[in-house]
């Protein structure tokens, strides 16, 4: 299969995955059961959610499911962002800094590995 027919099919799965989550979320609107100010960060989720089907370490993938949850919960939990910003910068931060140190060091075990 070549990439491009591969990137077709993540792209249908994503959108087919979003324009469900958008019916279900405008259908619960209109019923008065959620409004979609408070629900629209599921949108984010669902995102995050096709993405991490296809590959499952993609970073970006990560950071928008987090960004969803973070949305979520302040949206309906009354959780203060402005409490979670202060640390998620720098949680972020560790994070990217955690991640280049492992993937340095897979690369050199995999050079190590090369020259024996």
């Amino acid at each position: 299969m070549e990439p491009t027919e591969k990137r077709k099919k993540r792209s249908v799965l994503t959108g087919g995955m979003i324009l469900i989550a958008l019916g279900v979320l405008i259908i619960l609107h209109k019923m008065a059961v959620w409004p979609f100010s408070q629900s629209w960060p599921l949108l984010l989720i669902v995102i995050a959610f096709g993405t991490l089907i296809q590959r499952f370490k993609d970073f970006g993938g990560w950071v928008i499911g987090c960004v969803g949850l973070i949305f979520l919960a302040a949206e309906n939990l009354d959780v203060r962002i402005y409490a979670i910003a202060q640390f998620l910068l720098p949680l972020l931060l560790i994070l990217v800094g955690i991640n280049l140190l492992l993937k340095y060091r897979r690369k050199k075990q995999a050079g190590d590995e090369t020259e024996e």
